[in-house]
């Protein structure tokens, strides 16, 4: 079955870093986009940033933009969320997410809190 599984969060001052990572199993992975999603408390969900299947073409949220870098590795069926200048409305669990065939596939999420 189709497994993601995120790591890499946690607590960081505002203007720090943290690189998120995202698990990929049970597809293939190099045949997929994959995004990066977060959810703050009373928000929806929103999508971050995605990435095509060879890593060529990445797309992010406006907010995100300058900021957040997403790449992957399909050797080690991976994918990764550089976050730089975390901002406190950065706070939120983050989702690794793939589509594939028109079902959404979620990682249990991994919380980033932004706090001084």
């Amino acid at each position: 079955q189709v497994q993601l599984v995120e790591s890499g969060g946690g607590l960081v001052q505002p203007g720090g870093s943290l690189r998120l990572a995202c698990a990929a199993s049970g597809f293939t992975f190099s045949s997929y986009g994959m995004s990066w999603y977060r959810q703050a408390p009373g928000k929806e969900r929103e999508l971050v940033a995605s990435i095509t299947r060879t890593g060529g073409t990445t797309n992010y949220a406006d907010s995100m933009k300058g900021r957040f870098t997403i790449s992957r590795d399909n050797t080690k069926n991976a994918v990764y969320l550089q976050m730089n200048s975390l901002k406190p409305e950065d706070t939120a669990v983050y989702y690794c997410n793939a589509r594939i065939y028109n079902l959404y596939y979620w990682g249990q999420g991994t919380q980033v809190t932004v706090s001084s």
